[in-house]
């Protein structure tokens, strides 16, 4: 997944209000950037750190900038979490996702369950019906360990209910970790941070709602889908 517009080193002075940080450029100019982000960003907005910012000239836009990359010690990672599922997206296309290849026709953002929509239902000839909820992780507290999530999460909690349901129905569900960082082998539940949520998976994989996980390569380009990841949960 190629970045818009080559992106622009700075520093980071503060994240507030969620989607909104300050930083300086390269020129000494201070800016303030959209956050595409709205977890914790635990361990990856401190200031000081370098981050990396997509430019624009939209003027339907009120920011010219957008936070796309961090870099933690010699990590680089994608703070934008709505790159997850275009990285995604283009991986279910392509084929490139060996247990979800089977499928022909891959449509994003189709309305189910409570209110929701999932972000991709899979459809194929004699097959079940294949529903794949993404979400991104960031946070490493460990050496080589990725973790999910950064903050309580009673939305997420939600979607596992709702994949179980489609189980449930006769379908396929799945649960798919995109690893946006460069520095994990392998990845676990943060299940001190959110002990709700583990226990959500946990009932959810009895019932038959699958667990994968992948890495991704993030550049100042591009971010790319890797290897799959073993999952200790």
């Amino acid at each position: 997944m190629d970045f818009h517009t080559p992106l622009i080193r700075a520093t980071l002075l503060r994240r507030y209000k969620r989607f909104l940080a300050d930083v300086v450029l390269e020129d000494g100019r201070e800016v303030t950037t959209h956050v595409a982000n709205p977890g914790s960003m635990l361990g990856m907005k401190d200031a000081g750190m370098a981050v990396w910012l997509e430019p624009n000239d939209d003027p339907k836009r009120k920011l010219n900038f957008s936070w796309k990359l961090a870099e933690v010690g010699d990590a680089m990672i994608v703070v934008d979490t709505a790159m997850a599922n275009k990285v995604v997206g283009e991986a279910l296309r392509a084929h490139a996702i060996a247990p979800l290849a089977a499928y022909s026709d891959v449509r994003a953002e189709v309305k189910y369950g409570e209110n929701s929509r999932i972000d991709f239902l899979l459809q194929g000839d004699g097959i079940p019906d294949c529903y794949v909820e993404v979400k991104s992780v960031t946070l490493s507290r460990q050496a080589g360990l990725a973790e999910f999530p950064d903050s309580v999460t009673k939305r997420g909690a939600k979607h596992l209910r709702e994949l179980s349901a489609m189980v449930a129905d006769g379908h396929r569900a799945v649960m798919l970790y995109l690893v946006q960082r460069d520095d994990c082998t392998r990845f676990a539940l943060a299940a001190d941070i959110d002990a709700e949520y583990a226990a959500e998976m946990s009932a959810a994989r009895k019932i038959g709602v699958e667990a994968l996980c992948f890495a991704t390569k993030p550049t100042r380009t591009d971010v790319n889908l890797v290897e799959e990841l073993p999952i200790y949960i």
